[in-house]
Parts: C-alpha cells; structure tokens; sequence
C-alpha cells in the first residue's frame, strides 16, 4: 500500500560520536552536523531536501545537544521549523531510535538519514518512498558500478555479493511495528556496525556462509532474512551515485562542494 502524502515520519540523526569527529576538531564546530559544506552547516542540505518532499509529514532531528543547533544562528530555523522537532538521543542510533519507539508515539512508516547525507534530494526520496512501500523493513544501497560509472575515484566501504558491490546510502525504512525486532538486533551489534561480517552472522550462518561462498545476492539474502523475522523486508537499489556520497572525510566533502557547484550553475 502506498503511503499516503505527508503520512512518513522522517527521523534524520543529528548527534555525535564518543570520540570528536576529525571534520568537526578541523572546522572548529562541536559537532560533526555543524560542519560548514557549500558555505552551510552539512545538516541543512538534507533537512531542507526531507522538508521539501510530499510524502514526509514531519521531520525529528535525533541528537545528544539540540541546544547546539538551536544555538546557531545557521541551523536555527529547523527549531523554529512547524514541522520539526528535536529529540535528545543516546550514544547509539539502533538504541536511540528504540528508545524514541518507546516513548513517543510515532506513526509508522519511518524514513530515517543522517545528517551527513548532504547529496539526498527529492529523486532519491522519490524511489526510496516508492520502491520501500509496502516492507516492514527497507535499505538503500548503492552497486559500485553504479557509483564507478560517474564518480570513478571515489572510494567506499564495500560488502560483495553475487549480484555485486554494494555500498550503504544511509537511507532507511520502517514501515510498521514489525520492524522493531530488527531494530533491537541492530542494537546488540551496533558497535560492530563497521564490520559487515559479524552483522551478517547476526543475522544467521546460513546469511554468513552465503556471502561468503557468494552465493546468495543482496536482494535475496534482505528478504530471507526479512522472512526469519516474519516481515517484509526488501533492499533499493538506488539508481544515482550520489546516494552512497556522505561527508565522512575531508576527499568527500571536497567532492560534495563540486557536485553541489555544478548542479547551481
């Protein structure tokens, strides 16, 4: 079933890691969110693409010090945005968003970002919005081709299968209630959240063993897990480049600027 306009909520995560961030400590902010990219705080240009967009009714800023941002002169419009509000989160996303499931009473379906995902526009959310409707539970991901074809130097965390490279968007749905036992897995491995390997075997040896023997694809293997957990659970292929594109080190924002410069001219 396709959700209705301005039915999704968007959660877009806004905090900050235990360590200070290396773009923060270099740009002397408090946060990495508060990064100037394209002459802003990185946190507006998504913000502004999930404000924008039909289907998303309201947007939850999830981060550790809402103050910082209502403090800013740059970021303080989302305080005062009618369709915004900030949460105070914890010290991880999987335990923050369960947290927030247990005390407010949000609707499904649920988009989630980060706050770092400068490159998010209105055709990503489009597909994402189309191709998740109807999953509990939906991942957007990105095929190194996919990414090699325009951006050839760009470099990315990669996790192989038979139907090829894929790479994470940061771009998250959950489309009902049922998702929440995925969400309390993700939490229990959350600090191994880097390691693609030990969040496959979570999910199961035969989901390991496939991967790596590489026999199973990515498609399959979300919706057999989905299937464990008696849900839908679906990946999107996300079809621009740019959505695996988030401003984690200093080359990405370099190449972000560029991409933003060209598509003003």
């Amino acid at each position: 079933m396709i959700a209705p306009a301005s039915d999704i909520t968007a959660i877009l995560l806004a905090g900050g890691r235990p360590v200070p961030d290396p773009l923060a400590v270099a740009a002397g902010v408090a946060v990495k969110p508060l990064v100037p990219v394209g002459g802003e705080p990185m946190i507006n240009h998504p913000a502004r693409a999930l404000l924008a967009h039909p289907a998303i009714g309201r947007v939850i800023v999830l981060t550790q010090a809402p103050e910082l941002f209502a403090g800013n002169p740059a970021t303080a419009w989302l305080a005062g945005h009618p369709k915004v509000r900030f949460e105070t989160s914890g010290g991880g996303i999987a335990s923050s968003l369960m947290t927030l499931l247990d005390r407010a009473d949000l609707p499904f379906p649920l988009l989630m970002t980060t706050a770092d995902h400068v490159l998010l526009d209105g055709a990503m959310l489009d597909q994402m919005v189309r191709e998740a409707n109807g999953a509990d539970i939906a991942v957007a991901m990105v095929e190194r081709a996919t990414l090699l074809a325009r951006y050839p130097g760009s470099r990315r965390t990669w996790l192989k299968f038979r139907d090829g490279w894929w790479s994470g968007a940061n771009i998250f749905w959950f489309g009902s209630g049922k998702a929440r036992p995925v969400i309390a897995l993700w939490q229990e491995v959350e600090q191994d959240r880097k390691k693609g390997w030990k969040i496959l075997s979570a999910f199961g040896s035969l989901a390991l063993l496939g991967a790596v023997l590489r026999i199973s694809t990515l498609r399959g293997g979300i919706a057999r897990v989905g299937r464990r957990f008696g849900l839908v659970a679906r990946l999107v292929a996300m079809e621009q480049a740019e959505a695996c594109i988030d401003a984690d080190k200093p080359d990405d924002v370099v190449l972000i600027e560029a991409i933003l410069a060209k598509s003003a001219e």
